[in-house]
This record gives structure tokens, C-alpha cells and sequence, in this order.
């Protein structure tokens, strides 16, 4: 049964387990070659696998002002790894206290005192402890130390190009949604609550649903062709979505309307999943609504003939 850690207190039947360490942020092919591997060894070995992550990312805590990064939330990484076949997570809340553990106290009290694997799962570039002082050098010396083996999958490559959370990041940021959703072998999805808006798309005939986008990464402002579920439910329906900053209407903050194509019903307070297909249009400043509205109508023919074609989901 898949399980959830918040600290470092579990069953003693995890203890000399196949471990993996990081983020995991989008579980890309990349991070899927790196688990089919693991799996290799827990069936060789009769071993439970386990990821050892952290929120918030390290990465963001140190840089506090830093939102707008992530490819998955908690949740949808949790769900991610149960239907990969990791066993359990420690997800280690990370903080100052914790960011200052050294390299070595890092291996001694919490690797081998508190999880205590078998196997360790790392990349070539994988840093720990205060300073990121702790390299993979030390790792595999601390392993021979204090009986653990440390493991390091060649990363994959497509076209010479190392598959990475930050190349994916960097291929929504340009709207290449097409991509981004072959390297995830998923559709690219941001999961929200439908906020209260202005109603300014109801207003010009094309209602939408505001969605809060938290701290995923914000993809290049524009109009795309999306699928959406609500709730969890099996249904999914056919849409069309805007991200941007409503330039038209002199608007500031980021926002992600959803308009979804024959739908009639109240969605506030509704968590939807909004599974990106493809990028139609960049964001634009319109000289008058009439310009805009006839502008929306070609986005929405587009959307449409986009939809018919699978592209993953």
C-alpha cells in the first residue's frame, strides 16, 4: 500500500529499502527511466522503494520571492509515483532549521540513522547538505562507510538534449505545449479552484471560470486548447483557455480563464483539472472589444479542430 511521510518516523519494514532523493517536479520520461530502473532492483531484491523529497523545493525556499515554478503540485506528484510503483514518499517539510544540516549530518543522522536504504538513487549533479557542500564523491565514500550503494542512472536523452524539469519549464514558458506533453508522456495539467472574477468573458459572450494557479509555472501568456475534468469526476470536457494579464482591460495580475465549449452550470468553488493541448495565440492588447470578440471567435474555431486530434491526454 502506497504511503505518505511527513517526517522520519515509519514502519521498520522500510528500513533497507531502494531509496530515490529529489524533487521530481513533473515526473518527466527522465524521471520515469530513472524509476523503472529502481523498480529493476526492487524486484531483484524483494525491496520496497521510496522517495525522499522535500517541500517546498529547495530551490524556492531559498529564493522566497520565487512563485509560478512548479510542473506538479504535491498531489498530483503523490499520485504520479503510487501509479509508477514507489511504495512510499518522505515529503520533509524544508526550512531554515533543515537547511542548515551539514553534508555530513545530513548522511550520519538522517540517511543512515533515520531511513537507513540499501540502495540510493541520485543524479550525476545531485547536491545535500548546508551549502549544497555534499557531492555524489562524498555520497558513494559515506556509502562504503556505512553499508549503502549508491546508484546513478546514465540520464535520458532525446536528441542529444538531457531531459530535465528545467528544460520543460523553460518549453512552457515558451508555449510549446506540443513538447512539454511528449516529455511528460502526459498532457501538462494545472489543477485549481474556480475563483470569483469580473465576468468581464460573460460580458463579451464567452463565459469563463477564473482558476488559481498557485505556484505553477506560468506558461507563455496566450490562448490555448485545453480538456478539462471537475472534481475528480471521469468526465472531460472539450475547451479553450486564456493565460495572461487581460491587457485590453488594463490588468496586472496573471489570471487563467476557462471557457468550456456547451458547458451551463455554476463552477465556483469547483477544483478543475485543466489539461493543456496546444498554444493557439500569444496574449494582445486589442484596440476595442468588437476587435476582440471576433478575434475570440477564431480562437474558439481553432480550439475546436485541435481537439479533434488526440495529442495525448
Amino acid at each position: 500500500m502506497f504511503k505518505i511521510y511527513n517526517n522520519f518516523i515509519f514502519p521498520k519494514n522500510l528500513k533497507k529499502s531502494i531509496l530515490l532523493i529529489g524533487n521530481f517536479d513533473g515526473l518527466h520520461l527522465g524521471h520515469q527511466k530513472v524509476c523503472r530502473e529502481a523498480k529493476k532492483y526492487k524486484k531483484k531484491y524483494k525491496l520496497k522503494l521510496g522517495l525522499l523529497t522535500f517541500n517546498p523545493l529547495p530551490v524556492m525556499f531559498f529564493n522566497n520571492k520565487m512563485k509560478n515554478y512548479r510542473l506538479t503540485n504535491d498531489l498530483q506528484k503523490f499520485i504520479l509515483l503510487k501509479k509508477i510503483g514507489v511504495d512510499f514518499v518522505i515529503n520533509k517539510r524544508f526550512n531554515l532549521k533543515f537547511s542548515k544540516i551539514t553534508s555530513e549530518q545530513f548522511i550520519k543522522n538522517i540517511i543512515v540513522k533515520k531511513i537507513d536504504p540499501k540502495f540510493i538513487f541520485v543524479s550525476n549533479n545531485f547536491r545535500y547538505g548546508n551549502k549544497r557542500k555534499g557531492d555524489v564523491k562524498e555520497l558513494i565514500n559515506e556509502g562504503k562507510k556505512y553499508g549503502f550503494n549508491i546508484i546513478k542512472p546514465e540520464p535520458l536523452r532525446i536528441k542529444k538534449q538531457v531531459v530535465s524539469s528545467t528544460l520543460i519549464r523553460g518549453l512552457i514558458k515558451k508555449g510549446k505545449i506540443k513538447q512539454v506533453n511528449k516529455l511528460l508522456s502526459r498532457n501538462w495539467v494545472i489543477n485549481g479552484a474556480v475563483q470569483k472574477g469580473r465576468q468581464l468573458g460573460k460580458k463579451l459572450g464567452f463565459p469563463t471560470c477564473n482558476i488559481d494557479i498557485n505556484n505553477y509555472i506560468s506558461a507563455k501568456p496566450g490562448v490555448y486548447s485545453i480538456k478539462v475534468s471537475i472534481d475528480d469526476t471521469k468526465k472531460i470536457l472539450n475547451g479553450i483557455a486564456y493565460l495572461g494579464y487581460r491587457p485590453t482591460f488594463g490588468g496586472k495580475k496573471l489570471l487563467l480563464e476557462v471557457n468550456l465549449f456547451g458547458f451551463k452550470g455554476n463552477l465556483y468553488r469547483k477544483t478543475l483539472n485543466v489539461y493543456f493541448f496546444n498554444f493557439i495565440r500569444g496574449d494582445k492588447k486589442f484596440s476595442n472589444k468588437i476587435s476582440l470578440i471576433s478575434q475570440m471567435k477564431k480562437d474558439l474555431t481553432k480550439a475546436k479542430f485541435d481537439l479533434r486530434k488526440k495529442i495525448i491526454l
